[in-house]
């Protein structure tokens, strides 16, 4: 009897191991996806889709999106989106230190804390992640952004992140939300509807670009100011 009984624990002990060890396998291939999609997306002629476009198709609600290539996008709308989200897209490598380490020194002294987010971090997180604010996240957003950042082109990860970004419930891409919002194609918005674009992408769902509050309207014209006077901090887009 006692030699059945240990016969059961072992194989029941080898059962759990056998699990554990599929487990981990999985786990240590979903953390290395990302990065191997990170260089199968540097290939050009790949149109990557995020993780919200992937939900809404599991979901059968479907998507709008037309991909267009970064020469198809109004330089404004370029100028508008990065003055408004990530002011240093050109100077820094993935992560803006200065504005991470500022977040954090605040949410240490118990200050309210703004976003740090560079337009690398929001590209990886729309690609890989979810919009779910967590300390596991961060961690897994941070060294995504960096080899993103290192691997691609300036100009290919903006053309990614405009072909990617949510403008709405189901409108995904800067071409779908320039037709949708003003009936016109990217390449022909102008400085007025890219600055309303561009400061709808916190949240679109709240602010609508061809319907501005006050708030918007008051956003939109330091966006177009900023956008401007872009020049020097745009170079390694137009160079």
């Amino acid at each position: 009897m006692r030699v059945e009984e240990e016969t059961g624990r072992r194989e029941k002990t080898a059962s759990w191991a056998s699990w554990l060890r599929l487990a981990i396998k999985w786990l240590i291939f979903l953390l290395i996806l990302p990065y191997a999609l990170v260089v199968l997306y540097a290939i050009p002629f790949i149109h990557p889709v995020s993780t919200l476009m992937i939900l809404d198709l599991a979901t059968f609600q479907g998507y709008e999106r037309r991909w267009v290539g970064f020469d198809d996008i109004a330089p404004v709308l370029v100028q508008s989106v990065m003055m408004s989200e990530d002011g240093q897209f050109c100077s820094h490598y993935g992560v803006d230190v200065g504005e991470l380490k500022t977040v954090v020194e605040d949410a240490l002294n118990g200050d309210a804390t703004r976003g740090a987010s560079t337009i690398p971090m929001q590209t990886v997180k729309n690609l890989y992640l979810f919009n779910i604010r967590s300390v596991v996240r961060k961690a897994l957003e941070l060294p995504l952004a960096v080899t993103a950042d290192f691997i691609w082109s300036k100009r290919r990860m903006m053309e990614i992140y405009l072909n990617i970004a949510e403008w709405g419930d189901g409108i995904y891409g800067i071409e779908a939300a320039a037709q949708h919002y003003f009936n016109v194609p990217a390449s022909k918005l102008s400085a007025s509807q890219a600055a309303y674009l561009a400061v709808s992408l916190p949240n679109p769902y709240e602010r609508i670009a061809n319907k501005p509050s006050g708030r918007m309207q008051s956003l939109a014209a330091r966006v177009k100011r900023l956008a401007r006077q872009s020049g020097s901090y745009i170079k390694c887009l137009y160079e």
